[in-house]
Formats: C-alpha cells, structure tokens, sequence
C-alpha cells in the first residue's frame, strides 16, 4: 500500500473528474514506467484542509494556488511545473482574474462599486481575494463588505443572486463556468486583473520534481481530445519560483 499521496483539488468540478483522473493514471503509469513503485493507484479525496494537505510530508503530486505557495509552502514544497491554458491576454501559464458583476447592474466601471460588497471565495486565494482587491487599490477604491463564499463557483452564485456586487472570479473557473452553468449568463465581466503565475503543481519531494513534471506533461499530451478539450489544458510550462513570490498583495485594510 502506498504512503504517498497525490491530488488535483483545483478546478476538479464533476464534469471534469473523468479528465483529471485520467490525467492521474496517465502519470501514475509513467512514473512507474520510470520504476517509481510508491505511487498511489487513486487520486486521494482530501478531507482536510487544502493548506494542511499541502504541507504534508508524503504529498507526491498536487496542484497549489499562488497566494498560499508564497506565502506558506514555498520553503516546504518543489514547484513541477504550471499548466497552460492558452488565456488571452496572459502570457504561457500565467492566468488573471474576471471581475464579475450582475448584467444589469448600471455600474461600468471598477471606480463605481467603491462600497459595493464583494464575494471572495477564500481569504487565502490570489485570484479570488488578493487579486481583485489590488485591483480595486490601484483603481482608488475601496470594497465594503467581505462575504466568504468557499469556491469561485459559490462567489458567482452570490453576485448573481444579489448576495453581493462583485466578485474576482479565476480565469479558468470563470471559463468552466460560461460553458457549463447556464445561470452565468445573468452576469458579464467589468474587467481584469493583471496577470500573475498560474495555479502550480507541486510536490513534497524535490528529487521526483523532473521526473514529475515529464510523466504529468505526457500524460497530458496522451489524453483524448475531447478531455484535453474539457480540461482546456494545453501544455505544462515551467515559472521560476521568484516570480511567484515577487507578486504583489494588497496593502492590508484597517
């Protein structure tokens, strides 16, 4: 029985598990290929915490956000490379955040929801917290109330049933869901944020970090079509890890 552990929690909805656990066994099956024999057969289904699971000792392969990588794991963790999906306007694995609002709401401009109520999906979150709100202090403004949401998909549920004004909203979530929840179309996108890195895979064990990253790009090459399609994972990039950590938060509000 194994004693390490692999999972992809981010952007994982149901409809796109097939994908990501082909994506999985596709790995698995190359670093075994590669004779790595500690490899777990199945994704695991984290109970805990996502920062804590991170931090684990035994986490062979699994995939952080930027904001939690600098802040808490980047002495702790290898980064293995970053996926690329092609997003207009970012550079190859970078990604940015839609700025997503009600479709009748008059408001056109960030400047006017100076006040307004913003849905965050987790105060630990770059594209969802520290983006939007560095986006709003660069714009001169400054969001009311906070409302935690507990995913990007629960942030925009939020806005578009008038629970909150606005809501920073992952590139590749936000593309997920124009595709696959209808109720999007009661909400448009105000802006953008700036660029950043994208969402990293990362392990525990610096050693396995090439051998990681080649099996995980192979696997990803190898998948159908149609799931490389509902994946709209196109290739995996290597971002040194300084780029990262240069990123810039937002000054914190009293």
């Amino acid at each position: 029985m194994t004693g390490r552990v692999a999972a992809f929690p981010m952007y994982n909805r149901p409809e796109l598990r097939p994908a990501f656990d082909a994506l999985w066994e596709g790995t698995r099956d190359g670093l075994r290929a590669e004779g790595e024999e500690d490899v777990p057969d199945r994704l695991t289904v984290v109970d805990e915490g996502l920062l804590a699971f991170w931090q684990r000792p035994d986490l062979l392969l699994s995939q952080t956000c930027g904001f939690p990588y600098r802040h808490f794991l980047k002495d702790q963790v290898t980064l293995v490379g970053t996926p690329d999906f092609g997003l207009e306007e970012c550079p190859p694995g970078y990604y940015r955040s839609a700025l997503v609002v009600r479709r009748d709401d008059p408001r056109q401009r960030l400047v006017e929801f100076h006040g307004a109520t913003i849905a965050c999906n987790d105060r630990h979150s770059q594209s969802g917290y520290a983006a939007p709100l560095l986006a709003a202090q660069e714009a001169g403004l400054r969001f009311g109330a906070l409302q935690l949401s507990g995913s990007h998909h629960a942030s925009a549920r939020m806005v578009e049933q008038g629970e909150a004004d606005i809501a920073g909203i992952d590139a590749v979530s936000w593309r997920h869901m124009t595709r696959l929840d209808p109720w999007t179309g009661n909400l448009r996108v105000l802006d953008w944020t700036s660029p950043t890195p994208g969402l990293p895979f990362i392990t525990a064990h610096a050693s396995l970090a090439p051998i990681l990253g080649a099996c995980l790009a192979r696997a990803l090459r190898a998948l159908p079509r149609v799931m490389r399609q509902d994946l709209t994972m196109i290739d995996l990039v290597s971002i040194d890890r300084q780029h990262y950590v240069a990123v810039v938060d937002p000054a914190v509000e009293k």
